[in-house]
C-alpha cells in the first residue's frame, strides 16, 4: 500500500476513545464488540473480512449499534495499514488469527505472518501510540502441546487422565508451555511476546489460552469451530467426519461466557497484567466428542451419518481448563451449561441459517 493512501485513523466522535477489536468480525469478536457497544463503548473493528460469513457479522453489528461501530478493513499482518487505528484506542482486544491447525501444516508461513507477525504488530502499534492501552490476547491451549506425557484411561466413551486431581480440576497454568504443530508455534510466539511487553515496555497485556468455544454467529467448518460445524452438518442432513476415535475429551465454552471473561479481564488489569490464564468451560463442561455427537442427534432427531478417520497432528486426547484463577482472582464462571448453551446454538443456527422451521426434535424453549 502505497503512503497516499494509507488509511486514516478511524472517524470516532471527538472525546469518545475507542476500543478496538482485531477480528471484530469473526465469531467471538462480533459477539464481544457487541456486549462492548450495548455499554456505550465506540468500537473500532479491524478485520480483513477473509473468513466466508464474517461479513454478516459485520453488517449485523452496524445495523444494531450505528455510528458507533468504526470498520477498518486491513490486516495485521500490513504494520503500515494498520498502524492508525490505535491511535486513540483506550483498551484492545486481539483475536484476529489463522486459526486452524491443518491450514499451518500446509501453509506454515502464513500461518506465521498471521499470527506471529500480526500479534507484533498489534503490539508495537500500540507501543507507538504511546498511551499503553490494554491489550488482552486470544490464545489457545494448543500452546501446552499435544500432552503426551499425561497417563490415560480409556473409557467407554471418552480419555481421562489417570492423575484423580488432573479429572477434578483439569489443566492449570503452570503446566510448562509445549510449542506443537506450526499453529501452536505461531500462537505460542505470540501468547509470549504478548506477556513480555508487559515487562519490557509496561503495557498491561493479558493472555486467554483458550478452550473450544461454541454459540451463535459462529460459521463453523471442519477446520475450526467444530461444534458448529457438526450441528450444521446434522441439520442439514449431511455427514459428519471425526479424526480419531471420538473419544477426545474438551471443555467447550458458551461464548456468552468467554466474552464475560475477556470483559473481566479488562476491567482488572491493573491487577493482573503480564499475567496469562486458561479459558474454558472446566470440569462441570467437559464432553467427548462422542457425547457431543449424541445430544446433537437428540436434538435433531434422527442419527446422523459418521465416518472416523486418521487422528491429527497434535491432537490432545484431553484437554479440560483448570479455570480457578480466573474465578478466584476475577469472580468469573461458566454459567452456561453445555447441553442448553449447544441447544441455544441449534435454535440461532435453525434462525439464521436454515430459515427457521421444524428442524429441532423437541419443543423449543428459551434459554435461561
Amino acid at each position: 500500500m502505497s503512503m497516499a493512501t494509507k488509511p486514516a485513523a478511524p472517524n470516532v466522535a471527538k472525546g469518545a476513545l475507542p476500543v478496538v477489536v482485531t477480528g471484530g468480525s469473526g465469531f467471538i469478536g462480533s459477539n464481544l464488540a457487541d456486549s462492548l457497544l450495548r455499554d456505550g463503548d465506540d468500537v473500532v473493528i479491524l478485520d480483513n473480512l477473509s473468513r466466508p460469513g464474517v461479513e454478516q457479522n459485520l453488517a449485523w453489528l452496524t445495523e444494531r449499534h450505528g455510528a458507533r461501530v468504526h470498520p477498518v478493513l486491513a490486516d495485521v499482518r500490513d504494520f503500515r495499514d494498520i498502524e492508525a487505528a490505535f491511535a486513540d484506542a483506550k483498551a484492545v482486544f486481539h483475536l484476529a488469527a489463522q486459526t486452524a491447525v491443518t491450514t499451518s501444516l500446509v501453509h506454515p508461513v502464513d500461518d506465521f505472518e498471521a499470527n506471529a507477525r500480526g500479534t507484533l504488530n498489534v503490539l508495537e502499534a500500540v507501543r507507538k501510540a504511546g498511551k499503553k492501552a490494554p491489550v488482552i490476547f486470544a490464545s489457545t491451549n494448543k500452546v501446552y502441546g499435544a500432552l503426551e506425557d499425561i497417563g490415560m484411561l480409556e473409557l467407554d466413551d471418552r480419555y481421562v487422565p489417570a492423575d484423580e486431581n488432573m479429572r477434578a480440576d483439569g489443566i492449570g497454568e503452570g503446566r510448562p508451555l509445549d510449542f506443537c504443530t506450526p499453529y501452536g508455534c505461531s500462537k505460542g510466539v505470540a501468547d509470549q511476546y504478548v506477556l513480555d511487553y508487559a515487562k519490557s515496555y509496561g503495557i498491561p497485556t493479558a493472555v486467554l489460552r483458550m478452550s473450544c468455544i461454541y454459540g451463535p454467529r459462529q460459521f463453523g467448518t471442519e477446520d475450526q469451530g467444530w461444534v458448529a460445524h457438526f450441528l450444521i452438518r446434522a441439520l442439514g442432513g449431511e455427514p459428519i467426519s471425526i479424526y480419531g476415535d471420538g473419544k477426545q475429551v474438551r471443555d467447550i465454552l458458551h461464548v456468552d461466557d468467554a466474552v464475560s471473561a475477556y470483559r473481566a479481564v479488562l476491567a482488572n488489569i491493573a491487577a493482573i497484567k503480564g499475567r496469562a490464564f486458561n479459558l474454558g468451560g472446566g470440569p462441570r463442561n467437559a464432553v467427548s466428542i462422542l457425547a457431543v455427537l449424541g445430544e446433537i442427534e437428540a436434538l435433531v432427531g434422527h442419527p446422523v451419518e459418521t465416518s472416523f478417520g486418521e487422528w491429527r497432528a497434535g491432537d490432545q486426547y484431553f484437554f479440560v481448563a483448570d479455570t480457578r484463577k480466573l474465578e478466584e482472582e476475577l469472580g468469573w464462571q461458566a454459567r452456561v451449561r453445555w447441553r442448553s448453551g449447544l441447544r441455544h446454538l441449534a435454535e440461532w443456527l435453525v434462525d439464521n441459517r436454515f430459515g427457521g422451521g421444524p428442524l429441532l426434535q423437541e419443543k423449543r424453549k428459551v434459554r435461561a
